[in-house]
């Protein structure tokens, strides 16, 4: 018996050795999802975005830091069926004003209204940008892709869901369907992004230019 036994075992050591290698999945570091995570201007028209991923998005403001541990900002989840409220009232792509972004058939179909229960201040603002920030990330883990949207018809938004405070952002979520490269920039480049043989490219600065140098020590 002890024979059989370890003449099972080698052969599933042999099996297993023959078997091809499952590929490895790169770990999601905070370095690769904020490489990912990217301003996304036309969706893929194919995926539904689920209630339950926007709750899931929208659930990291549970563990965020805030100004003062105020936690103004509230949520409303927006799905497909409720899009054509939105798409009328909203503005991308300043910098390619010419292409009159969204291109048709490509428009966010679920977004992520977010509102502020007290007037704008600095505080605020400081939430609203780790919000923003960590919602996204949490949509690249998921695979997902989005865009935050500055500019909209407040006053539209707000009555259009019967909003009980201000809209002051607008988060949209789908799957991405447009190939976008970072460029490395320099002090004085221009920075606006851009689009080139259907690429679209964002200038940023390198890390030389965003650090600050030392100043010489004097002798007295």
């Amino acid at each position: 018996m002890a024979d059989n036994y370890l003449g099972r075992k080698m052969e599933e050591y042999r099996a297993r050795a023959a078997a091809p290698a499952t590929p490895h999945r790169p770990q999601a570091t905070l370095r690769r999802l904020l490489a990912k995570n990217r301003s996304y201007r036309g969706y893929d028209p194919r995926f539904h975005v689920r209630e339950d991923q926007l709750r899931s998005i929208i659930e990291v403001n549970t563990l965020t830091p805030s100004a003062r541990n105020e936690q103004v900002l509230r949520f409303r989840p927006v799905l497909e069926d409720e899009a054509a409220k939105v798409l009328p009232h909203i503005r991308l792509g300043a910098a390619l004003a010419e292409l009159h972004l969204p291109l048709p058939g490509t428009e966010p179909r679920a977004f992520i209204i977010i509102c502020s229960t007290v007037p704008e201040t600095r505080h605020v603002s400081i939430d609203l940008g780790i919000s923003v920030q960590s919602m996204l990330l949490r949509a690249t883990e998921m695979g997902l892709n989005g865009l935050c949207i500055g500019a909209f018809d407040r006053r539209a938004i707000r009555g259009a869901f019967h909003l009980p405070w201000e809209p002051v952002l607008l988060l949209a979520v789908g799957k991405g369907a447009e190939r976008i490269e970072l460029v490395p920039a320099e002090e004085g480049d221009n920075l606006n992004y851009y689009r080139r043989d259907g690429v679209h490219y964002v200038p940023k600065l390198t890390l030389g230019e965003l650090l600050i140098g030392r100043e010489p020590e004097t002798e007295d």
